[in-house]
């Protein structure tokens, strides 16, 4: 029990180690992984496809019992209205916990979808991937879009789409050799009730405030950025019929759910989709944010960033363990794997993983910390990176990171910004 609240040993050796810029080469890593697993099997995929669309409406029907049991455990067998009440809401907790987490999953085979892996057909791709995110209100080809280019730039400070890191100069902070405690206070100091209240609010709506917003998105956008409108600047001219049939999409999704909700009743809609829906966004952003926010994890500059630096630079977790290898597909499992060779079908991905190990070595990275501790630890310690440095880490509440650069004997150095740590090139 105690581990729920303790790091991983792979989390505390990276703190332990100095970082040095992987020297690997993206060859050597594409040369350890066979090229069968490249293959895309378009039964395969809609058979997962068919799997976690009957598993939720198995559950779904299964929901429409819970009441009239609760009812008939009262008023057949004599059990008491407490009891019958209490047996209700827990079974209710139990359909909100594994329908949120099949619905993540349909999110997740729609993030393959657009990545191409279901089938070798793009049409069948995007049919899968269009409807599974429009049932959870996501604009796919919008989406699609901006996680394409995260891709293209992960961990670039200057580049790349997805929980970018803000800068000293962003929270107005003085410069870190006249800095004091109280300065780093005054920004991030909060009481833990307050802490707990924006992880949950994070948690809760911070994947549909992304999309209107593209909070934590790259900074290099106007105000006003989001994921709906088809002139927005995330998306190029030819891209903009795409967004447009997205907004039609969840249009037409919405007065479904309308309709719908008409005939059971607010209090079904809510009980049935509502919640749901919210618990699977709450994976999504729980997910995302952890693969690619960790204070052991460098973000790079462009003078310093190249492909491969930049999709090792995310972190495999064992999240929800079995479940979330069935029901989420290997998401976070084998994410590595995923930003090395995003063509590759997800059902392959663990076997991408076994084998770039041995290749990686101590440039793979791995965490058992269990999820949630692991989601308060980036919460409360990624606050913020220096403005200057090639290759920077997270710095916590008190203006320190988690990790230092190696220092090592040869040839040019590169400033790190703030912990005057060195490489040679």
């Amino acid at each position: 029990m105690l581990s729920l609240f303790r790091d991983g040993p792979e989390y505390i050796q990276r703190t332990k180690t100095p970082f040095s810029p992987t020297k690997v080469t993206l060859a050597e890593v594409r040369a350890v992984v066979p090229k069968v697993l490249y293959q895309k099997h378009t039964l395969t995929g809609l058979a997962y496809v068919a799997r976690d669309v009957l598993c939720a409406f198995a559950l779904y029907n299964f929901g429409w019992f819970i009441d009239p049991l609760a009812r008939s455990l009262v008023e057949d067998y004599g059990w008491s209205l407490l009891f019958g009440v209490a047996s209700k809401w827990s079974i209710w907790v139990l359909y909100w916990y594994w329908q949120g987490i099949i619905l993540a999953g349909w999110w997740c085979l729609a993030h393959e979808a657009g990545h191409g892996t279901l089938s070798q057909y793009n049409w069948v791709n995007h049919i899968v991937g269009y409807s599974l995110h429009t049932f959870l209100l996501v604009p796919y080809y919008a989406w699609r879009s901006t996680h394409h280019a995260h891709h293209k730039a992960t961990m670039s400070v200057e580049r790349d789409e997805n929980y970018v890191p803000r800068t000293r100069r962003y929270y107005s902070l003085p410069l870190e050799f006249t800095a004091t405690p109280g300065d780093y206070r005054e920004i991030f100091e909060e009481t833990p009730i307050y802490t707990l209240f924006r992880m949950l609010l994070m948690q809760a709506v911070g994947w549909q405030y992304y999309l209107c917003s593209n909070v934590m998105g790259s900074p290099m956008y106007p105000p006003g950025t989001n994921h709906f409108q088809p002139s927005s600047p995330l998306f190029k001219p030819h891209e903009r019929n795409g967004i447009i049939a997205s907004n039609i999409g969840l249009v037409i999704m919405s007065f479904i759910l309308y309709i719908w909700t008409k005939e059971v009743g607010i209090v079904n809609f809510i009980k049935f989709y509502f919640v749901p829906y919210l618990l699977a966004n709450h994976w999504v952003v729980m997910l995302t944010y952890l693969h690619h926010s960790d204070p052991t994890i460098a973000h790079y500059r462009s003078k310093e960033w190249n492909f491969l630096r930049g999709a090792i630079s995310t972190v495999d977790r064992p999240l929800l363990g079995w479940v979330g290898r069935f029901f989420l597909h290997n998401v976070s499992h084998d994410h590595i794997a995923h930003h090395l060779f995003s063509s590759i079908p997800f059902y392959n991905q663990p076997y991408v993983t076994e084998a770039i190990k041995k290749v990686l070595k101590d440039d793979y990275n791995y965490d058992s910390t269990n999820t949630f501790r692991a989601l308060y630890r980036t919460f409360t310690q990624c606050c913020f990176i220096e403005d200057d440095g090639d290759v920077v880490f997270y710095k916590n509440r008190e203006g320190n990171a988690a990790r230092v650069l190696a220092v090592e004997a040869e040839g040019k150095t590169v400033e790190i910004g703030g912990d005057r740590g060195y490489y040679s090139l």
